[in-house]
């Protein structure tokens, strides 16, 4: 199975059935893609162009059909009307392919179920694995295979060229959506907010190829940290809850379920034929394997960054480090309202801080309870300080700094001061650095270079430190029951 999952992602050759030279087709937006990355040297195998009415697509000598290429054809990409798709498949499997993904629509998503049969049939003769139909495909950053209809850059009716379509740069985190339009918007705000991508994968109807085998492969990927979920339904829930079960022990996933409520669910029957089922059910087996769960889109992503830089703790034992009481108070709402503990500060604590008063190296009017108020006079060094003292404390099990860089004693270096702190610990932190400014904006990204995931309101540090400290909870009792 794994060699066949690894034929989507690192093929040594492909087909895009469908290649067109109208720029309006997404055979064309295909196999403009992959010729692009070919070019650029990122992808290193050859690409053929299909489509009986052309001799050659972008320059490209095009084939009539799969038949007449006489090479060997490892993945192929289908862009054709759906009826035509099982002529297609007959060919691949004459053809030796191994890997497919359908692009089109028009199957079970519509009612027509028994073209999607036909389908799968003939891909199991052939033995020929199916991602989609009524899907995006595949994004793989690292070997240039890029199966999305979405043309990077369009041109406005002014004649300036825009980016319309972002693609992430290569990192760790990956994302599995069984909604291409879902999948689309996520990679846009991804590059957009500078989170790389190990892979994704629109799974669209899920005809053959489902999330937990996708699971399994990407659990065995030294470059996967986090693996992210977008699903409106499960078709083999058994499977999927045994493959997570295992895979969550060394590698967390995060997974937002739509189709909560009644009316979500019918429309996700009608989106790629999810079966949405009861929610409650969802939530229980999310738990019980140790998928945490994300109730919104910002959710899903906020949590993603957290457990991609950070380490999981083994507790909800949380304590508050700011520079702004009001901002202290909300925060602390946010934590207790997110399941985390805001712990009482121990007398070792206290002492350590009233010697520091003492010696001028803390402001004497700075409060010495969680959460723990520096004052707008704190500096730089104050944070430093206090931090080290907060998490070298046993009774505190992780940390949410709040930065608020508008206060003039803050300079820029608290930034790396906070992140050489945090990463001589075990223990994760996670900043919160509120405003809308360009200063504002310059802090968060420079603490996500740093090691730390920043956010711009406390609630959602709050929701990204409680999903580090859930994950490390269920695989502390993983590990007691192993044991």
């Amino acid at each position: 199975m794994e060699n066949r999952m690894k034929s989507f992602f690192e093929p040594a050759s492909v087909a895009a059935i469908g290649a067109s030279h109208k720029k309006t087709k997404v055979g064309n937006v295909v196999f403009h893609n992959l010729l692009m990355n070919k070019e650029r040297g990122i992808f290193k195998g050859e690409i053929y162009p299909v489509n009986p009415k052309y001799t050659e697509v972008l320059g490209i000598k095009c084939y009539p059909s799969l038949k007449e290429i006489q090479k060997d054809v490892e993945m192929i990409v289908i862009a054709v009307p759906a009826e035509a798709v099982p002529n297609v498949m007959e060919d691949a499997g004459e053809a030796g392919v191994k890997a497919a993904i359908i692009i089109s629509s028009g199957f079970n998503e519509v009612g027509n179920k028994k073209l999607e049969d036909d389908v799968v049939r003939i891909g199991l003769r052939s033995g020929i694995r199916i991602i989609g139909p009524n899907c995006m495909g595949i994004y793989n950053p690292y070997s240039g295979i890029d199966t999305l209809f979405l043309p990077e850059v369009k041109m406005l009716s002014s004649g300036r060229e825009v980016v319309a379509t972002a693609r992430p740069f290569p990192g760790s985190i990956v994302l599995i959506s069984q909604s291409g339009a879902f999948g689309a918007a996520a990679l846009d705000y991804m590059a957009g907010h500078g989170m790389g991508v190990r892979a994704f994968v629109s799974l669209g109807n899920r005809c053959d190829v489902e999330e937990h085998e996708l699971l399994s492969y990407f659990a065995k990927d030294k470059r996967t940290k986090v693996i992210l979920l977008y699903i409106e339904g499960i078709n083999k829930g058994r499977e999927f809850f045994e493959s997570a079960k295992g895979i969550t022990k060394v590698k967390p996933i995060v997974a937002l379920k739509a189709g909560r409520t009644w009316a979500g669910a019918k429309a996700a029957a009608s989106h790629t034929a999810a079966l949405s089922g009861v929610d409650q059910i969802y939530g229980a087996v999310f738990k019980q394997c140790g998928i945490v769960r994300a109730m919104d889109v910002e959710e899903l992503f906020d949590m993603g960054r957290a457990i991609n830089l950070q380490l999981p703790s083994p507790s909800n034992k949380t304590a508050i480090l700011t520079n702004g009481g009001g901002p202290g108070v909300v925060a602390t709402d946010a934590c207790e309202e997110s399941g985390l503990s805001i712990v009482k500060l121990s007398e070792s604590i206290t002492n350590k801080f009233d010697e520091l008063k003492a010696r001028g190296e803390l402001i004497p009017i700075m409060v010495n309870s969680n959460p723990v108020d520096l004052t707008a006079l704190a500096t730089s060094d104050m944070y430093a300080r206090a931090l080290k003292i907060l998490l070298d404390d046993k009774d505190i099990d992780g940390l949410l700094v709040i930065t608020l860089p508008q206060t003039p004693s803050i300079l820029d270096d608290v930034i790396e001061k906070v992140a050489d702190v945090a990463k001589g610990q075990n223990k994760p932190v996670v900043a919160c650095v509120m405003g809308g400014t360009e200063m504002a904006e310059e802090f968060r990204v420079r603490f996500e270079k740093s090691g730390i995931p920043s956010y711009s309101m406390p609630g959602r540090a709050a929701k990204a430190l409680y999903s580090l400290m859930e994950y490390g909870k269920y695989l502390r009792k993983a590990y007691k029951r192993d044991k």
